[in-house]
């Protein structure tokens, strides 16, 4: 995609509807996609619950929203589709939605997966030119598949929106927990959150903030402090927290976007492939823990074993290192 103008205006759409984790996993790849090519546009399509996630990029031009809900929204996004005039796609979701989606665009090229690593490999009958990536995490999986659609330069930047206050939270330093993953079998034990907030009132004098969604029915844990609030409200939390705890889901990964220390809980996922990119996030796991990605209806027995006491003492660990570093700041 470089030479004559031409070339250089052609426009990309990139594909990745959601969700949360994913998204963020896919912003250094779509930055890298721009930077290389700044003079073509670029738009990103989305579900519309994801959209505020890219409020603000620089590296997008336009977001274009997926509205599957109904008939008449999805007729509108087939339409924004058609009238987008784009010379390339890159599905980084790999899915037959996100594939057809790219279809729906008519570009004159298709990037995606390889269909070895898909979850659903008929999705690579719609690519012109699969990928196949030879990393490990799926930032870099994400990364190689940008290269492949022409990105000459590799980004590790996460530009995220600064989120809005929502709810009250603590002035001073707190802990900020997201307790709910996709899926239940990736979740830490509801009494678990409970011991570690008793611990941390009475040691650090620090509140452990629980965040969920409005709409979430997860057990009342007594000493900790509950937060609900959306996408924005999450994004302005996670900044303002001293450090955060989480499981394999999208705040964890919001978490370690934005350079946050804290405690990673990982079991049935393999945190080389799913774990938080970067180094600001202790990974805990039980060695004994077995990977899967089948979506448990239980609490896998590895997220069991990771007990309040042991993340209590990495997370005294990390803060007192945070405290050290920023004296030697000032």
């Amino acid at each position: 995609m470089s030479g004559d103008g031409k070339a250089a205006n052609r426009r990309i759409l990139v594909v990745r509807l959601g969700a949360m984790g994913d998204i963020i996993h896919s912003l250094p790849a779509v930055a890298s996609l721009k930077h290389s090519h700044p003079e073509s546009p670029l738009d990103w399509l989305v579900e519309p619950q994801w959209a505020p996630l890219l409020e603000g990029n620089p590296f997008v031009d336009r977001v274009v929203l997926l509205r599957r809900k109904s008939l008449g929204g999805l007729l509108r996004s087939w339409r924004d589709l058609r009238s987008g005039g784009y010379q390339m796609a890159v599905d980084f979701q790999g899915l037959l939605k996100s594939a057809l989606a790219a279809v729906a665009a008519r570009p004159e090229r298709i990037f995606g997966f390889h269909r070895s690593q898909l979850r659903e490999p008929a999705a690579a009958v719609f690519y012109s030119h699969p990928t196949l990536s030879q990393s490990v995490h799926v930032v870099d999986k994400n990364l190689d598949l940008a290269a492949a659609a022409g990105a000459t330069s590799r980004m590790h930047t996460f530009p995220l929106p600064p989120g809005r206050p929502e709810g009250a939270l603590p002035p001073g330093d707190f802990v900020l927990a997201s307790p709910l993953a996709g899926w239940r079998s990736k979740q830490w034990p509801p009494d678990h959150y409970g011991t570690l907030a008793a611990r941390l009132k009475r040691e650090l004098g620090m509140p452990l903030v629980l965040n969920l969604p409005p709409d979430a029915a997860f057990p009342r844990v007594d000493d900790a402090l509950a937060h609900a609030s959306g996408l924005a409200g999450l994004i302005d939390a996670t900044r303002r927290a001293a450090a955060v705890v989480g499981v394999d889901s999208g705040p964890l990964h919001l978490a370690a976007a934005l350079g946050k220390p804290g405690i990673a809980i990982f079991g049935p996922t393999d945190p080389a492939r799913n774990g938080p990119y970067g180094d600001s996030l202790k990974v805990l796991r039980c060695p004994a823990a077995a990977t899967t990605y089948k979506r448990g209806a239980d609490i896998d027995p590895a997220m069991q074993q990771i007990s309040p006491d042991e993340v209590l003492e990495t997370l005294k660990t990390l803060l007192a290192e945070r405290r050290r570093v920023g004296s030697l700041a000032r």
